[in-house]
């Protein structure tokens, strides 16, 4: 699992929010706090301005209602007027103070005696007030300095409450904005102590949350490597120890869980493992997601090289199967896997999975080779149909004959005879064809008991062809060329003179007039090892492996004028292999065919104790 950065963990989150949450409560008051103190302030400053206004104003009007005489001692207007604003000249409240007439012209002043005697504009609103009573407060700031000041304008009216004149008056407000600001500094200086006192407590606080949480994150690392055995633990009974408690509940649930999963999964693992059929398992999109090791043999493709691919291809369905829906009716396909060389056919059983709600989640495909069982239904079919055609061929024949013998033709002294003969020739071959039947039915069925002696089997093999020699065709020549020396076997001598009758009488029949048949044995290690060869027409090289098979002839039409049942080399090869021993046949076109067959020789210190 990917590390979390401190600024991406909840401990910073948390301090993040604890400042966050004390810099709005800060603002929230230090915005309240200093438009209170603002309006104070200003209050406190314009009663000061308009107190010293009103003192100044009635002194003012006091000169402007006396009377004045022609006495030289007494002082003028402008005089008594100075007088009453040198008390204001080291005052620290006004910075400008003028006392104007209706004729716009200052007749006194502080810090300003060159304007005294001289006209102000009235556009800034000493007209209205000299001349209409109109009295005017407002704020300006200087251009050159940069200061605010507060700017008062109060009309002189007399008793009479005929105009006189007016006051003009500016006030620096430097010191109320001054003094805002040190209180904003030192707000701030508070502000920025308590967020540092905060974020150090809220570390603390974020720790003391987080560490539960943080060794739940870790235990839930641990967990997901799949080892369950330590524990979170729980520091309190709040929501927190509560989390912890219900996730160390979890824990033990989910290693009782996982200990089922992993007992099911290696039960499922074995199952698939040590079935014999194979299993191909997809997700819902149809890819394959699990193939067990019988399925890879089957496919011939590892479990790598067909992983995501669809089912369809993977199985060649595209013709069958069009959507993953379609298995569902489908149940089981045979499918042909078969090329030039092998034949080869798999049988697919598909079984949808469905999830809770009943959609498509999946397929279970399990897969078989049924080719030996498709080779024994075919041979099943064909031996059927092949003894049924072997029956049918001599009843025909029999019927034909009796048909015509009961119409009369038993009369005839010479056709007569001649049709009984054929007859019981057809009865004799229907009897060795039951008989053979039988034989391999009982070998079939391990009903037919092996009686083995000790036998040297090269004078059993003179005896044999002895026996042939005497009842030979004049024509056929049986050349031996067996050994001299004694080589012992355990076998059942009716049932070895039956394959060895058979395979030169097969010999003898397909070997032209004059031809020459050998009879060979040789020992190769524990094993004797009996050739019988013939100069006949020989057999196809594709046909070799098929001639002991039941009902097989190479050449259908000459077997039968011979007289054969097509079951001599079956029963041979049984007998044979009964014997743990095997047969098989070499042979070219044209120039005749070796029948060969081994079998196993007596151990020597076996037969010496």
């Amino acid at each position: 699992m990917k590390k979390v950065s401190f600024f991406q963990s909840i401990q910073f989150k948390i301090i993040i929010v604890f400042i966050l949450l004390l810099l709005l409560a800060i603002q929230v008051m230090g915005s309240y706090f200093a438009q209170n103190l603002e309006e104070s302030l200003m209050e406190k400053f314009r009663v000061n301005i308009d107190e010293r206004t009103e003192v100044l104003k009635y002194n003012l009007i006091a000169e402007f209602n006396k009377e004045r005489s022609e006495d030289e001692d007494e002082p003028s207007l402008e005089e008594s007027i100075k007088t009453i604003l040198d008390s204001y000249r080291n005052g620290e409240v006004f910075t400008v103070l003028q006392v104007i007439d209706t004729q716009n012209r200052v007749i006194g002043a502080i810090n300003q005696q060159n304007l005294i005697g001289k006209r102000v504009p009235g556009e800034n609103g000493i007209t209205m007030a000299a001349r209409y009573g109109q009295g005017r407060e407002t704020i300006v700031t200087d251009t050159s300095t940069g200061h605010r000041m507060f700017v008062k304008i109060v009309p002189l009216e007399k008793q009479d409450k005929d105009l006189v004149g007016a006051i003009y008056t500016e006030a620096s407000m430097e010191d109320v904005y001054n003094q805002l600001e040190n209180i904003n500094r030192i707000f701030l200086n508070g502000t920025i102590l308590a967020v540092i006192i905060s974020a150090f407590v809220g570390i603390l606080v974020a720790r003391a949350i987080t560490k539960p949480i943080s060794e739940m994150r870790k235990q839930a690392m641990i967990m997901s490597t799949g080892d369950f055995s330590q524990k979170v633990n729980v520091y309190g009974g709040d929501e927190i120890g509560q989390l912890a408690t219900s996730f160390n509940d979890m824990n033990d649930k989910l290693r009782q869980a996982n200990h089922t999963t992993e007992e099911e999964r290696r039960k499922l693992s074995s199952v698939l493992s040590n079935m014999s059929d194979g299993v191909i398992a997809t997700d819902e999109t149809g890819a394959v997601t699990l193939m067990n090791g019988p399925a890879s043999n089957l496919m011939g493709k590892t479990f790598k090289e067909i992983k995501g691919k669809q089912l369809i291809d993977v199985l060649q369905l595209e013709e069958q199967v069009v959507d993953l829906l379609d298995f569902q009716e489908t149940g089981s396909i045979t499918i042909d896997f078969s090329d030039d060389d092998e034949f080869f056919l798999i049988k697919a059983n598909f079984s949808v999975v469905m999830d809770e709600n009943d959609e498509l989640n999946g397929l279970i495909t399990v897969i078989s080779d049924v080719t030996e069982q498709e080779k024994v239904e075919r041979e099943r079919r064909e031996f059927v149909s092949n003894v049924s055609h072997e029956l049918r061929t001599p009843l025909t024949t029999m019927r034909s004959y009796l048909e015509a013998l009961t119409d009369g033709a038993w009369e005839d002294k010479e056709i007569a005879p001649r049709f009984l003969e054929v007859t019981q020739n057809e009865t004799e071959r229907m009897i060795r064809l039951v008989s053979d039947l039988l034989q391999l039915s009982k070998m079939d069925h391990k009903e037919q008991s092996v009686y083995k002696e000790r036998v040297n089997i090269v004078s059993f093999f003179h005896h044999i062809i002895d026996r042939f020699e005497m009842n030979k065709n004049e024509n056929i020549i049986i050349e031996r060329q067996l050994p001299k020396d004694s080589l012992f076997i355990w076998l059942d001598k009716d049932k070895i003179i039956q394959v060895v009758d058979n395979i030169i009488s097969n010999a003898i029949k397909y070997s032209p007039k004059g031809g020459k048949i050998k009879v060979r044995i040789i020992r190769v290690r524990q094993k004797v090892k009996v050739s019988i060869t013939d100069q006949g027409v020989g057999i196809a090289t594709e046909k070799l492996d098929k001639i002991f098979e039941r009902f097989y002839r190479a050449d259908k039409a000459r077997s039968r004028e011979l007289g054969g049942t097509g079951l001599g080399l079956a029963i041979a090869k049984e007998i044979i292999e009964s014997h743990h021993g095997q047969i098989w046949a070499e042979s070219q076109e044209g120039k005749g065919t070796t029948v060969l067959f081994t079998l196993p020789l007596i151990n020597r210190k076996r037969g010496n104790r």
